[in-house]
C-alpha cells in the first residue's frame, strides 16, 4: 500500500522545514505468522537533515529485525530513526529501510504515518499531474520518453490522455497515449514514448504534447527534434564484399539501399578485371522502389569449370546514378587443386567433438566446459558450462554448415541454448512486470576485498533512467529478458536441483541448474568464491530463509532470483550467426536458418544493456551522488563486463543493472557491424533505435581499440566509469575515453585482467573479420601494428613446438583523453607492454591463428600478410601433431592448485572468506562458516579420480600436471582449420 504524506501546516524555518513527502509501505513476504516490509520515504518538500517516521498498527505486529534504520516499539506504535549514513534526503530524493516482524491473527498495513512529528494525512495536496521532464529532446529517427504520475492518492481511477498538439508533425506519440492511475498505482510513474521521424530537412522542429485528465490542469511538454544536421544521402549496402565461388558452382551477395528513395533506383552490377571464368549469373540489374528499398536483392555469381588449379579473383562494381559505387571481390575456389587437408582435418576434429565417446556433451546435449571434471579456472568445475561454450558451439556448427551445407546442427545448437541457458519466462518469475525503468536498482558499492562484504544497500544514491526497457517491451510485448546467463551446473554437482520442488523457479530439470559464483569485488578470484543458485529459495545456505544473500548484502534474504550475462559470449553468438547467414546464402540455403537468425537479432536487441553504466550514471561520474542518466546519456556504446537482472519470487520488486567496467578483450566490432544499418537486414534488431545504437557502437569500439593500443601494438586493459566500483575519486592526471577513466586492469585483479594474451587474440580476431568483410581503414591501422607485434613475439619450433605470449605486464597510460565522435585517437608513445612468459595453449593458439588468417586473406599478398599467413599455417600444422583421440591436447602444470585448502587470514587477505556470524550448509551438508576453505565447501572434489594428484601436491609434492580438453578451445581449433582451408584452399 502507499500512503500520501501531505504538506504540513507549519512555518518553514531554519529549525523546522516544511515536510512534503510520500511514504510507500510494501510487504515483501508474509508466512501467516511472520512477515517483512520495505518502507520508502520520498521527499518532495524541503531537504531533510535527519528523519523520524512513526506509525501505529491495528493488530499485534512486532518488529524483530530492521536494516538501514533503528527503531523503538511501544505497544502498537513504532518509531523509526535514520541511520548515520542516510539521514540527509534532498528534495526529490528518497530513502528506504526494511524490517522483518511477527504477528498473529490479521496483518493489516498501517494507514497513517508521521514524518518528523508532523501528522501525515492532515492537509492534503490538491490532485495534479506530475510530469517529468517537461522538455524532451527526441533524436531524429529515434525516441525519447517522459513520465507521468499523480500528485496524491485518488479515491477512484483517473484516466490520463496524452496528445500531440501544434508543431512539427514528424514528432509523434508512439506509446502511452492513454494511461490509467488507480488508488494503488497512482505514484508509480508511467512512461510516454515520443518518436521523431527521419526527414530530409536539417531543422530542429518543436511540438507541444499535452497531458490531461478530467478536472485537472493540463500539463504541456515541449518536444524538440534533434536533427542530425546533415541531409541524408543515398548509399548502396552490399554484403558480403568478399565472396568465394566454388568452381562449377555459384555464390551470392546481397544489395539494398541505405535510405528510402524518392523514386525508383536502378542498380547495375558490372564485371571488372580479373578471372574471366567468374561471371554474373543473375542480378545484373536490380530495381529498388520506395516500398522495397530496404529489402535485400541477390546477385548470383558463378565460376566456370576450367582445367587450371589456380584460384583466380575478379572485381565486380555495384553502381547506381548519383550514388558511390561499391566493389565486390570474388575468389574462385578451384576443384582441380589437391585435396584440401585442412577441410579434411576440420571434419576429423568436428567428428571427435561430436562423438559421444569423447564426452564433450551432457545427456541433454549441452557442451561441458571441459571433458575432464577436476578443473578450476573461471568455472570452478569442468562439468559446469558457460555461455562462452554455447557461443563457440554455434560457431562450430556454422562452419559445419559452411563445409557440408547441412544447417540442422546449427539450428539445434541455438534451440538447446534457448532451452537451457537463456532463462525462460517461467525462469523469470513475475516476468519483471514490477520493474521500473525510472528506478532500475538500489545502489550497492563494490569493495576491494571479499572480507569487506557483505555491503549495505544505499537507497540515497539515485540511479539513472533505463532507456531500453520500454522500447523492448513495446517491441516484444513483455518485460522478459532474452540473454544468456553465464554459468550452468550441468550435472548438478552442487545439488541445487536434486530433489527440488521449486515450481516458483520455473525449472523442472533436476540436473541442469543455473548457478553463480563471483559477487565480491575485484580481488575475489575463483578460489575465493561461494557458489550459489541463481534462484535462491532459502533451502540451502543460512537457515531460516536467509540462503546465500547475507554473504553479499547486509540483511539480504533468500526468496529472489537473478541472472548475469557475459556480453562477449552473446556477441560471439551473433557473430557466428552472421557467418552462418553468409555461408548459407552463398549456398542458397538461407531459408533453412531464417528462424535462428531472427533469434540472433533479438539477442542483439537486449545485448545493448552492455552499453550502460551499472546504475545508469552519466560518463565522468566521480562520486555516488553524480548526475544520473536520462535517455541514453548513460550509454558508453562499448561492451561492458556484464549486465544483470532479477527480482523477488513474490514479484514485489525487480531490477536491472549494467556494468561500469569496459575491457578491451570484450569488444566485438564485427557483431556491431552485423547489426548496424550496413549489416544484413536479417540480423537487424527490431527495436526502432537498436540498429543506430549498434552503428554508433561500431565506431566507438574501433576508437577504443585505437585509444588502448600500446606503442608496441598490444591492446591495454580498458576503462571504467566507476573507479574502484563505487564511483570513487579518480586518480589525478589519468586520461579518459568519452568520460571513462583508463583502468589498467578493469574488473578483476587476481590475476590482473590485462595479463592474458587470450584477450588480445579474441579482440583482434573480431577486428580482422571486420577488416576482411568491410575493408575498414581504421581497423586496418590497428591490425597492422598489432599483427607485427604479435608475430615478433611468436616462435615456430621444430616438430610440434610453438610459442606465443601468455602473460604480459604494462607501463604507462594512453597519451591523452579522447572524446571526438568522428576522429581517431593518436599514438601512445608512453604506453608499453612487455611479455612475461610464453604459452602453447590450444584455445589461444586457435584464436590467434584465426586472426592471422583473416588478416592475411584481406591483405592480398602484402609482406605482412604473407608472414601472417605463414605463421597461421605454421601454428595449425604444429598443433595437428598434438592430436589425440579427443582433439588437440597439451600438458599443463597447475601450481595454482595449492589454493584448494587456502585458509583466509586477515594479514594475507587470501583464501575463502566467510564472515563471522554466518553459518550455513551446502546441499551435500558441507558447512559454510568462518574458516571454511574452497575445498571444504566442495568436498565432492575428493571423490574425483584425479584428486590424488592434487592431494599429493597439498602434502608437499610437486605441482600436478593435467591434460585438458576444453570445449571452446577444441571448437575454435576446428574453426581455424575451416577458415584456413576455405580462404586458402591451396594450402
Amino acid at each position: 500500500m502507499v500512503a500520501a504524506l501531505g504538506l504540513a501546516g507549519v512555518p518553514t524555518t531554519a529549525a523546522q522545514a516544511a515536510v512534503a513527502c510520500e511514504v510507500q509501505y510494501t510487504k515483501t513476504w508474509d508466512s501467516g505468522s511472520g512477515f517483512g516490509a520495505d518502507v520508502t520515504i520520498r521527499n518532495v518538500g524541503d531537504p531533510l537533515n535527519g528523519w523520524t517516521v512513526s506509525w501505529t498498527w491495528s493488530g499485534n505486529q512486532r518488529i524483530t529485525q530492521m536494516w538501514n534504520a533503528s527503531y523503538d516499539q511501544q505497544g502498537a506504535t513504532v518509531t523509526v530513526t535514520n541511520a548515520a549514513y542516510n539521514g540527509d534526503v534532498p528534495t526529490g530524493g528518497q530513502v528506504t529501510f526494511g524490517f522483518n516482524g511477527s504477528y498473529s491473527g490479521t496483518n493489516a498495513d498501517p494507514t497513517s504515518f508521521t514524518v518528523n512529528g508532523v501528522t501525515c494525512g492532515g492537509d492534503q495536496e490538491e490532485q495534479a499531474l506530475v510530469v517529468s521532464p517537461t522538455e524532451v529532446t527526441v533524436p531524429e529517427g529515434g525516441t525519447a520518453t517522459f513520465s507521468v504520475r499523480l500528485q496524491t492518492q485518488p479515491s477512484s481511477d483517473v484516466d490520463v490522455t496524452v496528445a500531440a498538439g501544434a508543431g512539427d508533425p514528424d514528432i509523434t506519440v508512439v506509446s502511452g497515449e492513454s494511461l490509467t492511475f488507480t488508488p494503488s498505482n497512482w505514484d508509480t510513474p508511467q512512461n510516454v514514448t515520443l518518436a521523431a521521424a527521419q526527414d530530409g530537412d536539417i531543422e530542429n522542429g518543436e511540438r507541444t504534447i499535452s497531458v490531461s485528465a478530467p478536472g485537472l490542469p493540463v500539463v504541456n511538454v515541449t518536444a524538440v527534434e534533434e536533427d542530425d544536421d546533415t541531409t541524408p544521402t543515398q548509399s548502396l549496402v552490399v554484403t558480403p564484399k568478399n565472396v568465394s565461388v566454388p568452381e562449377g558452382d555459384s555464390a551470392v551477395f546481397n544489395v539494398r539501399l541505405g535510405i528510402e528513395p524518392a523514386s525508383d533506383v536502378t542498380v547495375t552490377v558490372t564485371a571488372g578485371s580479373g578471372d574471366p571464368d567468374i561471371t554474373v549469373a543473375s542480378g545484373e540489374s536490380l530495381t529498388f522502389t520506395p516500398s522495397n528499398w530496404d529489402e535485400d536483392q541477390q546477385v548470383r555469381l558463378e565460376a566456370a569449370q576450367d582445367d587450371d588449379d589456380a584460384n583466380g579473383t575478379r572485381t565486380f562494381t555495384v553502381a547506381a546514378d548519383g550514388v558511390d559505387p561499391v566493389e565486390v571481390t570474388a575468389t574462385e575456389v578451384d576443384d582441380d587443386a589437391e585435396a584440401n587437408d585442412y577441410i579434411t582435418e576440420f571434419l576429423t576434429q568436428y567428428n571427435k567433438i561430436k562423438s559421444e565417446a569423447s564426452g564433450y556433451f551432457s545427456p541433454e546435449g549441452i557442451p561441458y566446459h571441459s571433458v575432464e571434471t577436476l578443473l578450476v579456472e573461471a568455472p570452478d568445475h569442468g562439468h559446469e558450462t558457460t555461455s562462452e561454450a554455447f557461443s563457440y558451439w554455434l560457431w562450430l556448427e556454422a562452419n559445419y554448415g559452411r563445409i557440408t551445407g547441412n544447417w540442422a546442427p546449427f539450428n539445434n545448437a541455438w534451440n538447446v541454448m534457448e532451452q537451457y541457458i537463456i532463462p525462460s519466462a517461467e525462469g523469470q518469475p513475475g516476468g519483471q512486470s514490477t520493474y521500473r525503468p525510472d528506478d532500475p536498482a538500489d545502489y550497492a558499492p563494490e569493495y576491494d576485498q571479499p572480507s569487506e562484504y557483505p555491503v549495505a544497500l544505499d537507497n540515497s544514491v539515485v540511479a539513472g533512467q533505463d532507456p531500453l526497457a520500454d522500447e523492448l517491451q513495446q517491441t516484444y510485448g513483455n518485460r522478459l529478458m532474452y540473454s544468456m546467463h553465464w554459468l550452468l551446473d550441468v550435472d548438478d554437482v552442487y545439488g541445487y536441483g536434486t530433489g527440488r520442488t521449486q515450481p516458483e523457479c520455473g525449472d523442472n530439470t533436476q540436473r541442469v541448474t543455473y548457478i553463480n559464483t563471483y559477487q565480491r569485488g575485484p580481488q575475489e578470484s575463483v578460489w575465493e568464491t561461494v557458489p550459489h543458485p541463481s534462484c535462491d529459495t532459502g533451502r540451502f545456505g543460512a537457515p531460516g530463509g536467509g540462503g546465500y544473500p547475507p554473504l553479499f548484502i547486509q540483511d539480504g534474504q533468500a526468496g529472489q532470483w537473478r541472472y548475469t550475462a557475459a556480453p562477449d559470449a552473446d556477441a560471439r553468438a551473433i557473430q557466428a550467426a552472421y557467418w552462418a547467414l553468409t555461408w548459407a546464402s552463398e549456398q542458397g540455403n538461407e531459408s533453412q536458418i531464417s528462424q535462428t537468425l531472427a533469434k540472433a537479432a533479438k539477442m542483439g536487441d537486449f545485448l545493448r544493456y552492455a552499453f550502460y553504466d551499472k546504475y545508469f550514471k552519466n560518463p565522468g561520474c566521480d562520486s555516488p551522488s553524480c548526475t544520473p542518466g536520462s535517455g541514453k546519456s548513460s550509454s558508453n556504446y562499448l561492451l561492458n563486463w556484464y549486465f544483470s537482472w532479477g527480482g523477488d519470487l513474490d514479484n514485489q520488486w525487480s531490477w536491472r543493472i549494467g556494468s561500469s567496467h569496459n575491457h578491451g578483450g570484450y569488444q566485438n566490432p564485427m557483431a556491431a557491424w552485423a547489426m548496424s544499418p550496413e549489416g544484413p537486414a536479417q540480423l537487424r534488431p527490431l527495436s526502432p533505435t537498436a540498429s543506430s545504437d549498434w552503428e554508433k557502437s561500431l565506431k566507438r569500439q574501433i576508437q577504443f581499440y585505437k585509444w588502448l593500443q600500446s606503442d608496441e601494438g598490444a591492446i591495454a586493459g580498458g576503462a571504467t566509469n566507476s573507479w574502484k566500483g563505487r564511483y570513487d575519486t579518480r586518480p589525478a592526471g589519468v586520461p579518459t575515453f568519452f568520460g571513462l577513466v583508463y583502468d589498467e586492469a578493469p574488473v578483476y585483479h587476481d590475476p590482473p585482467s590485462n595479463q592474458w594474451f587470450g584477450f588480445q587474440a579474441w579482440g583482434m580476431q573480431r577486428m580482422a573479420e571486420l577488416y576482411y568483410v568491410t575493408g575498414d581503414p581504421d581497423a586496418k591501422d590497428v591490425l597492422d601494428k598489432w599483427v607485427a607485434w604479435a608475430l615478433s613475439e611468436t616462435t615456430l619450433g621444430s616438430g610440434s613446438e610453438y610459442s606465443f605470449p601468455s602473460d604480459m605486464e604494462w607501463e604507462g597510460t594512453p597519451a591523452a583523453s579522447f572524446s571526438d565522435e568522428s576522429g581517431m585517437p593518436g599514438p601512445n608513445p608512453d604506453l608499453h607492454v612487455s611479455v612475461v612468459n610464453y604459452s602453447n595453449d590450444v584455445g589461444v593458439a586457435a584464436a590467434y591463428a584465426r586472426t592471422l588468417i583473416y588478416y592475411a586473406a584481406k591483405e592480398n599478398g602484402s609482406e605482412l600478410g604473407e608472414r601472417a599467413k605463414a605463421t597461421a599455417k605454421g601454428l595449425l600444422d604444429r598443433m595437428l601433431l598434438l592430436k589425440d583421440d579427443k582433439g588437440i591436447a597439451v600438458e599443463e602444470t597447475r601450481a595454482d592448485y595449492e589454493r584448494f585448502d587456502d585458509v583466509w587470514t586477515s594479514s594475507e587477505q587470501k583464501g575463502l572468506y566467510i564472515p563471522e556470524g554466518y553459518s550455513g550448509t551446502m546441499p551435500n551438508g558441507d558447512v559454510i562458516e568462518h574458516g571454511s576453505t574452497f575445498l571444504s565447501i566442495r568436498s565432492f572434489y575428493q571423490d574425483d579420480p584425479d584428486w590424488p594428484k592434487v592431494q599429493a601436491h597439498l602434502d608437499g609434492g610437486p605441482a600436478p600436471t593435467f591434460t585438458y580438453h576444453r570445449f571452446w578451445a577444441q571448437a575454435d581449433f576446428a574453426n581455424a582449420l575451416a577458415d584456413y582451408g576455405t580462404l586458402f584452399p591451396n594450402g
